[in-house]
C-alpha cells in the first residue's frame, strides 16, 4: 500500500522525464527581430479589389508565420490613392522609421540608430519577367531608400504543389496518386504557361520538372506572351501521345492581362486550371525571401512529398 510520503517500498517511483537537450529540443518559435526592416510585396500588373485582397491574404499568411514581421502591399502600377505605389510606400516607411527614433531620442530613451535597409521588396512573381522586374527596380531607386530587392519566388516544390492543387480543383489531374481512384477529366499532359518570355519559361520548366514527378505525366512550358508558343507546345505533346492537355497557369494572378489565358487555352485546343493565386505556399514563399535578404536562417518551406 502506498503510504501519503509516497508509494510502499519495493514499488517503482515514477520520476519526471528530464528535457531532452540538444537537437531534441522543441525549437523556438520564430518572431521578427526588434527594429527589423519591413517587409514590401511588389504587387505587379493593374491593381483591383481582387488584387488587393489577393496580396493582403499573401502579407497575412506571412505575418502569421512570422509574429511581429512588419509587412506592406505596394503597386507597381498604384494610383497613390486606393492602391499606394510601391515608391510612395517605401517613402512612408523610411519616414516612419525616422520618426520612431527621433520620438524616442526626444523622451530621453537610449537607442540606437537605425542602420541598414529600410526594406525588404519581394517581387510578387513566381517566375522572372524582365520588364516587370525592371519597373520594380526603378520604382526602388527612385524612392531613393535604401531597400533591397529579392528575386522571384520560384522555381520551388511548392509552387509544384500548388499547380497540382489547382488542377485537381479543375477536375484536371488526381488529387493524391496513391489512392485509387480516377478522374474522368484528368489531362495525360500538362502545358505550364508564364510570362516574361524566354528566361521566364527556362524557370517554369524547372517547377514543370517537379509538377511531372508529382502527375506522373509529361508536363511542358511554354510562354503566353510570345505569338506560337502555346501552340508548339500543345502540338508536341499531341505528337508525343497525350491526347487530353490542360493548361496551367505558373501565375499568381495579378501579372497575369485579362482574356490572355482564355485565349491561350482556346489556342491550345484544352481546359485551363486557375492562377495560383493566394495558396499559402505563396506567402510562405515570400517570407523566405524575406528572411533570407536579412540572413535569419528561415525554417524552410517544404513542399507536400510526391504520392
Amino acid at each position: 500500500m502506498s503510504s501519503p510520503t509516497g508509494p510502499a517500498s519495493g514499488l517503482p517511483v515514477r520520476m519526471p522525464r528530464p528535457r531532452q537537450p540538444g537537437r531534441h529540443r522543441r525549437p523556438e518559435p520564430l518572431a521578427a527581430p526588434e527594429g527589423a526592416p519591413a517587409l514590401v510585396l511588389a504587387v505587379p500588373g493593374t491593381p483591383s479589389a481582387a488584387t488587393r485582397s489577393l496580396a493582403e491574404e499573401v502579407v497575412s499568411i506571412a505575418r502569421s508565420e512570422l509574429p511581429g514581421l512588419d509587412a506592406r502591399i505596394g503597386y507597381v502600377d498604384g494610383d497613390e490613392s486606393e492602391f499606394p505605389t510601391l515608391q510612395s510606400v517605401l517613402v512612408q516607411t523610411a519616414e516612419e522609421r525616422t520618426a520612431r527614433y527621433e520620438q524616442a531620442v526626444a523622451a530621453g530613451v537610449e537607442v540606437k540608430k537605425p542602420e541598414g535597409p529600410v526594406a525588404v521588396v519581394v517581387p510578387l512573381l513566381a517566375g522572372p519577367d524582365s520588364a516587370l522586374l525592371r519597373r520594380v527596380r526603378q520604382a526602388v531607386m527612385d524612392s531613393r531608400v535604401a531597400a533591397d530587392l529579392t528575386d522571384v519566388l520560384g522555381p520551388h516544390p511548392l509552387l509544384a504543389e500548388a499547380l497540382h492543387v489547382r488542377l485537381s480543383e479543375a477536375g484536371l489531374a488526381r488529387a493524391d496518386r496513391a489512392r485509387l481512384f480516377t478522374v474522368a477529366t484528368a489531362a495525360d499532359g500538362i502545358i505550364l504557361a508564364s510570362v516574361g518570355g524566354e528566361e521566364a519559361v527556362q524557370a517554369a520548366g524547372i517547377t514543370g520538372m517537379l509538377l511531372a514527378a508529382r502527375l506522373a505525366v509529361p508536363v511542358m512550358a511554354a510562354a503566353l506572351d510570345q505569338e506560337g508558343s502555346i501552340t508548339a507546345v500543345a502540338e508536341q505533346l499531341r505528337s508525343a501521345g497525350s491526347q487530353h492537355l490542360a493548361l496551367a497557369p505558373y501565375l499568381i494572378g495579378p501579372e497575369l492581362e485579362a482574356g490572355l489565358l482564355n485565349a491561350a487555352a482556346e489556342e491550345a485546343g484544352c481546359p485551363a486550371a486557375e492562377a495560383l493565386g493566394a495558396y499559402p505556399a505563396i506567402g510562405k514563399l515570400t517570407l523566405a525571401k524575406y528572411m533570407t535578404a536579412l540572413g535569419i536562417a528561415p525554417q524552410q518551406p517544404q513542399g507536400a512529398p510526391v504520392r
